[in-house]
């Protein structure tokens, strides 16, 4: 009954699946490091971009700073259709991109 409750997800095995990391930190924080090849949208302007990545037809992995922003950002793109995780924080994803 409560298996996929706790069931965790296998970052590395969506990543190398073709899922794309979007890193919703703002540009500033993005520019002080982030995941190689990581896309960065802002939270706020996920909204915006939804249709865009909602296209992509491709799992995606959003990051932040805490995994607050990613949280809220994977509920929007859930909300829209999106295959969407939340990753957590950018730096607890390194092992699982490279």
């Amino acid at each position: 009954m409560f298996k996929n409750l706790f069931k965790k997800t296998d970052y590395k095995q969506l990543f190398n699946d073709g899922a794309v990391v979007i890193d919703v930190r703002s540009p500033q924080e993005y520019a002080g490091g982030a995941i190689p090849g990581s896309e960065n949208i802002p939270l706020g302007s996920i909204p915006s971009k939804i249709k865009q990545i909602k296209s992509l037809e491709i799992p995606v992995i959003c990051v932040c700073a805490s995994g607050m922003r990613s949280g809220t950002a994977k509920a929007q793109l859930k909300a829209a259709g999106v295959d969407a995780y939340n990753g957590g924080p950018w730096t607890k994803m390194i092992p699982y991109v490279d």
